[in-house]
């Protein structure tokens, strides 16, 4: 099945904000946000006057939506240079092991070299997932232990 990979368009939120879900469901959440109040929230960050992000989509031979590779550039990185953060990539599950996330992450390293200023591409993944980890080492990328993450909810006091 050929796809095509290229930039988020307006003309995708709706289908952005189903494949959402989607990838909450595979990363095990049964507290599903409603539809009608992802759909704004996917624009906004999108396709705002500001975008928070942006997407590159995977779409079918039929039109669909069937991955994504949502992204944002952060600064500072090394030195006063800024860097592509990917904050997720997912494929469908019927496209997977056909080199569609492989070619995503080609598409995201061509925009940060492309990009003047740009000194690498960054993400993270889960310690316990093995099979995003393989992925991530059969494209030649060494994991980073120098890191540890926080996190805390917007609103917590």
């Amino acid at each position: 099945m050929g796809v095509t990979i290229r930039a988020a368009e307006k003309r995708d939120t709706a289908a952005l904000a189903e494949l959402i879900e989607e990838i909450e469901r595979f990363y095990g959440s049964t507290e599903i946000q409603p539809l009608e109040e992802r759909r704004p929230q996917v624009e906004e960050a999108l396709f705002s006057s500001q975008p928070l992000a942006s997407a590159l989509v995977v779409e079918d031979e039929d039109g669909d939506i069937v991955g994504l590779a949502s992204y944002s550039f952060l600064w500072p990185a090394a030195g006063s240079s800024h860097s592509l953060f990917l904050k997720e990539l997912y494929v469908r599950d019927t496209l997977r092991r056909q080199g569609v996330g492989a070619r995503l992450m080609d598409k995201l390293r061509a925009l940060a070299a492309a990009r003047p200023g740009c000194s690498r591409v960054e993400w993270m993944t889960d310690r316990d997932n093995p099979v995003a980890r393989s992925f991530y080492k059969s494209l030649g990328f060494a994991e980073f232990d120098g890191k540890i993450i926080y996190r805390v909810d917007a609103g917590a006091a």
